[in-house]
């Protein structure tokens, strides 16, 4: 069997894993390339695949930023919309929701689609599909001209109602293919069949004004695969934590935006059941954020939508208008502005603040010496004692411990009066602070007490960062998988082929026609099915789960809840309501017994099964050359001071436990055991720290 190939692409690092049929494993981490990130990909698999015998893949798959980067950079397409008279400015309405409730100065983000370039048309289908005014065709002809004069390449079509009888929308679309096929075109009846407008408008528009980014993002990096000989596939991660084949990836680009993060949580979720951690909160460190997910009894947690550009992007019912909505089914997962690049900087009051700006690749923190000259949290560790000044990345990085002390001693530490650990040390804590919002936006928020699980970490910078947070937390475990800082390229080597349906089908669940309702699951089991056989999945190989989206009457946000297989009876609707009740008093707080529960949506999500394992037997992780010193002094703040703190590998650690503290350090990433914590290596090559 051939090698497979991950590929995550991040702020500051793109990170690479081949894996092989044996478990034979080969990282390599390379700067990214943001002017063109294929060529920072291409580069590193030239460096990576010559150490396998088969320098050729068997398969590629990708975790991309390219979609996220195009809607905070706002560097997307020029993007034009046509929607039903009288829903123009839906997207400048929005939910009328403010994220900063007393900020008087905030404003709401500017719309991806410019006013002038919002067109609206005649026609009208009504709430039973049925249709009221047909289709002004000639309107439709003049809104294209007027677009295609402007400059637009890109359109988004989203008609009220099309979610119920998409017709009229189909017949735009047809028109657009016929006469105007120099343009992209996105209908909301295939992004998004689902009620709300705002919700469906706000989705099909993102995925206009990403998709051209994309697909030429993706044509230029299958052409450089090529010329190393790869002819297969592309297969890319969507945000669902499932993978899609890139010529899907084109055309629904809206289902990558989350790529990345996504990847991780996967793979966290393999490594906790392999290892036999049900409850694990995950935090994902690298350059730019933070980003924290919850697995619960092995289970992913997943968020019908969520909101890019918001500050801390998760589906959470305290925080919402401060980003771009995308209803689309995405892991469940928490992001702020804290990773290696944030710059620590001091307010207009004085007080010290890190992130959410960030140093990124370029010019990257001081210490990099490549042109930066604000200080970040990376500077900090590394004058605090935890990073090693000559042997980041292999060696490939050293870094200039001088030039950060002089920086941040003059911009920190001089004017908060402190000495250079302190003011070094603020930084770490307030980073740490910040990643507590994360965890607590998916556990807390959630009404999951974070002290009954085991918190994972990876990402270049979250073992630097674990314990600490965890003591904060009051957690007691500490989980550090193998290869942590290239981790989300491995967790894109066991995920699996996944193809996520919504369909809206508003009825109250205690009086539904239950031969309806289960003809219309045997009709979307039936597509999905199809779907995944044209993939070549044999039936025997599918797997089809189901869950319904409830609320109580009255309500305006829905709760999602698992749906039994087979066939739907009343007993069925009985356990879906308590199911409802446990959820909703999980969430909010309480619960209404006697409360009427609506059904809004079905979500039904296909799994293609693989003819052998994603996660191997057994992991030989590649082992990179280390130039390790005995000691160094390391600061662990004012309880503790400066400890000269033995340097460790992790293939030197025992399976029984060690006292700390201890600094434990790897091609891709630097573990910190505070003092007073026992490490360990177990079996499947994770590092344990338990907290006191």
């Amino acid at each position: 069997m051939g090698i497979r190939v991950g590929i995550d692409i991040g702020g500051t690092f793109t990170d690479i894993l081949a894996l092989d049929a044996t478990g034979k494993l080969s990282t390599l981490k390379v700067l990214s390339t943001p002017e063109d990130f294929s060529q920072g990909i291409l580069r590193g698999l030239e460096r990576l695949l010559p150490t396998f015998a088969d320098t050729i893949p068997e398969e590629v798959i990708h975790g991309t930023t390219v979609a996220t980067n195009a809607i905070l950079e706002q560097k997307g397409a020029k993007t034009g919309l046509i929607t039903t008279r009288g829903f123009r400015d839906v997207l400048e309405i929005r939910r009328i929701r403010m994220p900063e409730l007393y900020n008087l100065r905030w404003e709401k983000p500017k719309p991806l689609v410019e006013r002038r370039w919002r067109l609206e048309v005649g026609e009208r289908i009504d709430h039973r599909g049925e249709i009221l005014v047909p289709l002004q065709e000639d309107e439709v002809e003049q809104a294209l001209e007027k677009l295609r004069r402007e400059g637009v390449t890109s359109v988004a079509v989203c008609l009220i109602n099309s979610f119920l009888n998409p017709v009229h929308e189909q017949q735009i679309g047809a028109f657009i293919r016929e006469r105007y096929s120099d343009l992209y075109c996105s209908l909301s009846h295939q992004i998004l069949p689902e009620i709300k407008e705002y919700e469906r408008t706000s989705t099909t528009v993102i995925n206009a004004y990403v998709m051209p980014v994309v697909q030429q993002y993706l044509d230029t990096l299958e052409q450089g695969l090529r010329r190393l000989g790869y002819t297969r596939p592309l297969l890319i991660m969507q945000s669902n934590g499932g993978i899609m084949s890139a010529t899907v990836a084109r055309e629904r680009p809206v289902h990558i935006i989350e790529s990345g993060p996504a990847a991780g949580v996967i793979g966290a979720a393999a490594v906790s059941r392999k290892c036999g951690y049900p409850n694990v909160i995950t935090l994902d460190m690298g350059g730019t954020t933070a980003k924290a997910s919850i697995i619960e009894g092995g289970l992913l947690s997943r968020s019908p939508e969520y909101e890019v550009g918001g500050g801390i992007t998760v589906g959470s019912r305290l925080i919402k208008g401060g980003g771009y909505l995308v209803r689309a089914p995405v892991i469940d997962i928490a992001e702020v502005g804290a990773g290696g690049g944030s710059i620590a900087w001091i307010d207009k009051g004085g007080h010290l603040q890190v992130g959410p700006q960030s140093a990124g690749a370029i010019p990257g923190p001081i210490c990099y010496n490549q042109g930066g000259e604000e200080p970040t949290l990376t500077d900090a560790n590394l004058l605090l004692g935890y990073l090693n000044p000559a042997y980041l990345v292999g060696g490939a990085l050293a870094l200039e411990r001088e030039k950060a002390a002089r920086i941040l001693s003059r911009k920190i530490a001089t004017p908060l009066s402190r000495s250079l650990p302190e003011a070094a040390y603020g930084v770490h804590i307030l980073a740490n602070a910040s990643m507590m919002r994360a965890v607590r936006a998916v556990s807390t928020e959630r009404g999951r007490d974070p002290r009954d699980f085991a918190l994972m970490a990876f990402g270049g910078n979250g073992p630097v960062h674990a314990a600490a947070l965890a003591q904060a937390l009051e957690m007691k475990t500490v989980i550090i998988p193998p290869f942590p800082g290239v981790f989300s390229a491995f967790g894109l080597l066991v995920s699996e082929v996944e193809h996520h349906h919504v369909q809206t089908y508003y009825r109250s669940l205690h009086r539904l026609d239950l031969a309806e309702f289960n003809g219309m699951l045997a009709t979307l089991e039936a597509e999905l099915r199809e779907t995944l056989s044209r993939e070549g999945y044999a039936a025997e190989a599918m797997v089809i789960e189901r869950a319904v989206d409830l609320r109580y009457a009255g309500q305006s946000f829905e709760l999602t809840v698992p749906l039994d297989p087979g066939i739907i009876t009343a007993t069925t609707l009985e356990k879906l309501a308590t199911r409802f009740g446990e959820e909703h008093q999980k969430t909010y707080g309480h619960k209404a017994d006697n409360e009427p529960i609506e059904l809004v949506n079905l979500r039904l999500v296909a799994r293609g099964l693989p003819t052998r394992p994603r996660f191997p037997e057994q992991l030989q992780p590649d082992t990179h050359a280390l130039s390790l010193s005995p000691s160094r002094p390391v600061y662990f703040g004012t309880a503790y001071g400066e400890v000269e703190t033995p340097i460790r590998s992790r293939e030197s650690l025992g399976m029984e436990g060690e006292e700390g503290p201890m600094i434990i350090e790897e091609y891709d990433a630097t573990i910190v055991v505070p003092p007073e914590c026992r490490v360990k290596r177990d079996a499947w090559h994770n590092v344990i720290i338990t907290l006191p």
